[in-house]
């Protein structure tokens, strides 16, 4: 095999080099970093997929809970007597802990006991949801503390679980049970809608919905803490021999910089974010005000409020979620052999045939909603064949000594410049045309209409950045596999 890039040629030549901390390399110690009780680095099958249920439920918990403000958005609105822009501030303060926390963990994970980590993190995850359920009217900025510290346990697991199913499974093997794990991103957050007003509509209490997911989340724990093994760090791609040494975060920042594939696949997620984390935050508000618009529905001035939309966007979200996912992976698998780069493609194709959908779905808001709907549906299908394939790029473009810290970074940037600011922003927005007509109920819906423009432009970015991913997604995967077998032929 022949790598053509100099800056590989390097890397490569370390490998061989004998010295203590080589980029990729492997020991023939198994024992972790951090923690002289590793767990032996072969995993039963059996047990491997025991493991991998565990974290998929993890994962949709924590889903659940991320999009239970959502579902109950109307209400905490006239609870709290907040405008739009305060309460997109709700998302972005647990998205910007969620983004900041991101590198710390990744660089832990890397480097300790992933599974210690991934238990302290769920533990303050539980803690934090449980109390944010009791806080009162008179203390909003408590609610805004405590979601910012539900961050903390979300930025411990989403770092890490990824990478030890990238070191429990390899090959079609791992895209399918990387699948399943990302399946659970739709379909908690449709979940977290649908029970987060269900319960609210039930008690005539916002704050119950808040309740459920720590009490689910005690169950996880301990499963957790009995069913997930710690294995070690490359051992799916070397038989369950290997293990890799350990090198310095900045070789290892520099090194994921370099890597064009994961810095052009990262501005694409982050696109993908962005779109996202504003529809999933603000949709269901959206389509309220359309239907008071249309006058077949009266607007909210008291609690509780209307949440039927919560209902039907979050069984959207789940369907559309799961048939989107499994078409996504089943289109790679069967293009990867006769079309390398046939991943970013697909990601491409998404989010550029998402976006049209999604500026239909808002422009028709005011005259059908069964319109808006079906563009929805169609929308969120293109966007969602995406979350498998993007996971499954940065697991074989990235050595795994690297992965932690790769979905640290990938994370902090995605969220820094996407889903911590778009729900926000599209708040901002929205009060600042509003304020043109305070008294006008039309107006406050075309204000949120105008603003909500912005995702479909921000779309077709995501869809250049996944092309531009596509033309060398190849050439990194080669180098990635060079690197962590050790098997190299290369050339200057």
């Amino acid at each position: 095999m022949e790598v053509t890039e100099d800056s590989q040629d390097s890397e490569i030549s370390r490998l061989h080099s004998g010295a203590a901390h080589v980029y990729g390399s492997f020991s023939e110690s198994h024992t972790d970093l951090g923690n002289p009780k590793a767990e032996d680095a072969k995993v039963s099958p059996r047990r491997s997929y025991v493991a991998a249920a565990v974290l998929c439920y993890i994962n949709l918990l924590n889903f659940m809970d991320r999009y239970t403000i959502a579902g109950v958005l109307l209400n905490i609105q006239q609870y709290f007597d907040i405008n739009d822009s305060t309460s997109g501030l709700l998302q972005t303060v647990f998205i910007c802990s969620f983004m900041l926390l991101a590198p710390i963990f990744g660089y832990l994970g890397d480097r300790y006991n992933r599974k210690l980590i991934m238990i302290a993190g769920l533990s303050v995850w539980i803690a934090t949801t449980l109390c944010s359920s009791f806080i009162t009217k008179s203390y909003f900025w408590l609610l805004v503390v405590t979601r910012g510290l539900v961050g903390t346990g979300e930025a411990s697991y989403s770092t890490i679980a990824p990478t030890i199913i990238g070191d429990l499974f390899s090959g079609n093997q791992r895209t399918w049970v990387i699948s399943f794990f990302y399946i659970f991103i739709p379909v908690g957050s449709g979940l977290g809608y649908i029970i987060g007003s269900g319960i609210a509509s039930a008690t005539g209490d916002w704050h119950w919905a808040l309740r459920l997911t720590p009490i689910l989340g005690i169950a996880g724990l301990l499963l957790l803490i009995l069913l997930v093994p710690n294995p070690s760090r490359g051992a799916s791609e070397m038989s369950g021999e290997g293990r890799v040494e350990q090198t310095s975060y900045k070789e290892d920042v520099k090194y994921l910089l370099k890597n064009r594939s994961f810095v052009w696949s990262s501005l694409g997620c982050t696109a993908m974010a962005f779109v996202t984390g504003a529809l999933a935050f603000w949709t269901p508000v959206f389509l309220s005000r359309a239907q008071v618009v249309q006058k077949v529905r009266q607007p909210c001035n008291q609690e509780p409020c209307d949440t039927t939309d919560s209902y039907i966007f979050g069984a959207v979200t789940i369907v559309t979620g799961v048939v989107g996912v499994f078409i996504g992976t089943s289109i790679a698998r069967r293009l990867r052999d006769s079309i390398p780069h046939a991943d970013p493609l697909i990601c491409a194709v998404g989010m550029l045939g998402s976006s049209p959908c999604f500026f239909l779905a808002i422009v028709l808001a005011h005259r059908s909603i069964p319109a808006t709907y079906v563009f929805i549906v169609f929308g969120e299908t293109l966007l969602s064949l995406n979350w498998a394939i993007l996971a499954d790029i940065l697991l074989y473009v990235v050595i795994p000594t690297r992965r932690a810290t790769a979905e640290a970074l990938q994370i902090m940037v995605c969220h820094l410049l996407g889903d911590a600011g778009s729900p926000y922003l599209i708040g901002i927005v929205s009060d600042a045309l509003s304020s043109k007509k305070p008294n006008s109920y039309y107006w406050i819906f075309r204000s949120l209409e105008y603003s909500f423009l912005l995702c479909p432009f921000v779309g077709v970015l995501g869809g250049f950045f996944f092309l531009m991913t596509a033309l060398y997604v190849t050439e990194d995967r080669k180098t990635a596999q060079l690197l962590t077998s050790g098997e190299v032929q290369s050339s200057m």
